[in-house]
């Protein structure tokens, strides 16, 4: 079985792949709103990559990994959620809409513009971005969004669109647009908001962390007011150390609380801060470790499609 999206309505489908002409272009007819669109299966046996997509009416899902608290393992959550669904055959955009810009040092790439230059127009699309991996684009943060977010503050109407207006026409492009925001709340976040259309969170198993849950769901709110195309989907439980008491105790409270949002936690890896100074993923640093199999569960959870990487 695989799955498709009908491009209209969202409904997700599932199909026998077996059922269907591999490389040539049939007409679906989404059950749940009548609509039709064209599909077609590409089979890439060699490379062990299968996906059934709608040709020409690819839309990028838009999801922001967010939440008001720093040390939770957002950023490494953003380039391995973003490496993973890459590996999966799926064409990702990664943007870095912090300032400490540490999505480009975790690819271990060096770029000289991004999505600065991208929001003040400097630079087109094409010269804002770059490629990190194979099917994984970057578009990167640093200090210079510190000036956006001036600029943003200085428009009279608008600035909380300025995201949206830049990313939007990309959106044909990509299969995902994932955007690893800052752990604070500022206007860049609250630009990233105004575009996003999915919240994953990750938490990491203490106290603090569910302070800093309370808080942004508090201010989420608060933006769904005024957009409320954007929705908490996923809650990802970070630093699983099943060795402790309390963390468990943790999970189990947010299992009680926010039950159809949690994804099977993160475990407590060392890996995971070995990585970036080799410049890697956890899937290129520790393919066979337990880093590695966590997120392949979270790809596989956000991806809705439960056979890859079997």
């Amino acid at each position: 079985m695989i799955t498709i999206t009908c491009p209209k309505c969202k409904k997700k489908h599932n199909i026998d792949k077996n059922r269907i002409p591999p490389n040539k272009k049939i007409i679906a007819r989404c059950k749940a709103c009548s609509h039709r669109f064209p599909i077609q299966f590409i089979d890439k046996s060699h490379e062990k990559i299968e996906k059934l997509m709608p040709e020409g009416n690819r839309v990028a899902r838009s999801i922001s990994v967010s939440i008001s608290k720093g040390g939770v393992a957002k950023t490494t959550t953003a380039v391995n959620l973003s490496a993973g669904l890459a590996l999966a055959g799926y064409k990702v955009l990664l943007v870095d809409s912090d300032t400490q810009g540490q999505d480009s040092y975790m690819l271990g790439i060096n770029t000289k513009a991004g999505l600065t230059e991208l929001l003040t127009n400097e630079l087109s699309s094409e010269e804002a971005i770059v490629e990190a991996r194979e099917n994984l684009w970057l578009l990167a943060g640093g200090k210079s969004l510190a000036g956006i977010k001036r600029l943003i503050d200085r428009k009279d109407f608008g600035g909380e669109m300025t995201l949206a207006e830049a990313l939007t026409p990309l959106e044909t492009q990509y299969d995902y647009i994932i955007i690893d925001t800052s752990p604070g709340w500022d206007l860049l976040t609250v630009n990233v908001l105004f575009y996003a259309k999915e919240i994953l969170i990750p938490v990491s198993l203490e106290v603090m962390s569910l302070q800093g849950l309370v808080e942004f769901l508090k201010s989420l709110s608060s933006i769904q007011k005024y957009r409320n195309q954007v929705s908490l989907k996923y809650i990802l439980p970070t630093f699983q150390d099943k060795r402790i008491k309390h963390p468990t105790e943790i999970l189990n409270k947010l299992k009680q609380l926010y039950g159809e949002y949690i994804c099977n936690p993160i475990r407590y890896n060392a890996n995971f801060p070995q990585a970036p100074a080799f410049g890697q993923t956890i899937f290129e640093f520790s393919p066979g470790g337990t880093g590695s199999q966590d997120y392949r569960e979270l790809v596989r959870k956000v991806s809705n499609d439960n056979s890859l990487f079997r």
